[in-house]
């Protein structure tokens, strides 16, 4: 459990160095004996950091050379001697104080080391201070300044580096944090974090109508996470968010013992009537929410493996709307059809039939001018659907899109996500009726 922790602290110190290094910077600047201890038998680090001086033509030093050439200036008297030089003689604070890129010539590695051993009050300085505040140090070595944080945290249970980490994750976008921290959790500290969050969480009446995807989930863990289990989470999410992606999955050649208990499950399902589904949804009402969901999710996710199957073509979709009474029309028509399948249009006069005809000439020229072309573009199409040759036992026609009055009309479906939608209406429809 205590591993688990520390590697997600560990993985978002390495955050706050990526996007926020002054946060960690200016704690780090307070904390002197971690910077002699870095530097200390390094010489490596030593050179990185200190051997920045300014040469001919430049006006000033970088990183640590400019703290260590201004508590050298500040402080002459009692430390100018621990410079060492790489000529015969050294230089006089009078002269490299007119001619900055002298202090080119310093023997750095000798000087710092001559200040580790001599010059304690280098290391908690205003000037090395400040030249550790915007964090750039950490790039260095990651790894050792994460090890000292992770030392503040827990064993000094220092409130500054608790406050920086707080700050940070209170500022940091929930899904980039989610993306790069979830998966160091193990499996109880994960589902210990989901019931935390569901504390913090005040669904909106929005929520309740299910308006956005993951309004389910915000449902379920803001008033009964304390009866999910981790596996009923995973299992939810794959059947609500993941559903294409699952269907895929059972379909892979691999999966064929698992393919054959999913031909048995729909078999059985479409033998189902009305009459039954509502005897399940009346039952699934007396249920917590908890289950009740579980099993609509697993029944949409179940109507969304049906619907693939059958959706395979513009006719198949069309019979599938007229049969539950779902009014469409095709994107490329304005006519309504309705769920007895006539279309409600208003009959043109003479004038209308005569340009009704001279433009179908127009369009049957245009057609043929341009079959190839669409040819060839639904072609990409199925590559890109990954749906299978025509040959294939998954293959689906890619033409065809309607309106949908399960939505208002208000976007164009095609036959690759009609699935989808209508096993989302499903899961939306009888969620808020079993549920709310």
């Amino acid at each position: 459990m205590k591993n688990s922790r520390q590697d997600v602290a560990a993985r978002l110190l390495r955050m706050i160095f990526d996007k926020k290094p002054k946060m960690a910077g200016s704690i780090l600047a307070k904390k002197g004996h971690i910077l002699e201890e870095f530097f200390r038998g390094n010489p490596k680090r030593i050179i990185q950091w200190f051997g920045h001086f300014a040469v001919t033509g430049e006006s000033t030093h970088k990183k640590g050379a400019k703290a260590l050439s201004q508590f050298a200036f500040v402080n002459r008297d009692m430390c100018w001697e621990e410079l060492e030089w790489k000529g015969k003689h050294g230089q006089s604070p009078a002269v490299v104080a007119t001619k900055p890129h002298y202090f080119h010539d310093l023997d750095v590695l000798q000087t710092v080391e001559n200040f580790l051993e001599y010059v304690p009050d280098f290391w908690s300085s205003d000037e090395l201070a400040d030249s550790i505040k915007d964090g750039e140090i950490l790039q260095i070595d990651a790894g050792y300044f994460v090890d000292q944080f992770l030392y503040l945290m827990y064993e000094d249970n220092s409130k500054d580096a608790w406050h920086v980490v707080e700050d940070f994750l209170i500022d940091e976008q929930f899904s980039s944090l989610s993306q790069h921290l979830l998966i160091h959790l193990d499996e109880q500290r994960l589902l210990d974090f989901l019931k935390s969050l569901g504390k913090l969480i005040s669904p909106t009446s929005q929520c309740k109508e299910l308006a956005f995807p993951c309004c389910w989930l915000e449902v379920l863990l803001s008033g009964h996470c304390d009866r999910i289990s981790l596996d009923d989470l995973v299992l939810l999410n794959c059947v609500i968010a993941k559903g294409r992606q699952l269907w895929r999955l059972m379909n892979d050649e691999e999966q064929q013992e698992e393919q054959e208990q999913m031909e048995e499950i729909l078999k059985g399902v479409n033998h189902l009537t009305v009459a039954d589904h509502f005897a399940l949804m009346k039952e699934l009402v007396e249920r917590e929410f908890p289950d009740a969901l579980k099993w609509i999710s697993i029944q949409s996710w179940v109507i969304f493996c049906v619907l693939s199957k059958e959706c395979r073509s513009g006719d198949s979709c069309e019979s599938l709307f007229s049969h539950n009474k779902i009014e469409f029309r095709k994107a490329d028509d304005y006519s309504l059809v309705q769920n007895d399948g006539c279309s409600i249009s208003q009959l043109p006069d003479t004038d209308d039939v005569d340009l009704a005809g001279s433009s179908q000439k127009r369009r049957k020229r245009n057609r043929r001018k341009k079959r190839h072309r669409y040819d060839s573009d639904d072609d990409k199409l199925d590559e890109l659907l990954e749906l299978g040759s025509s040959k294939g036992k998954n293959y689906v026609e890619s033409r065809g899109s309607w309106h949908l009055s399960t939505d208002g009309f208000s976007a164009s479906w095609d036959i690759a996500d009609i699935p989808d939608h209508l096993s989302t209406c499903y899961l939306k429809i009888w969620v808020k009726w079993a549920c709310f």
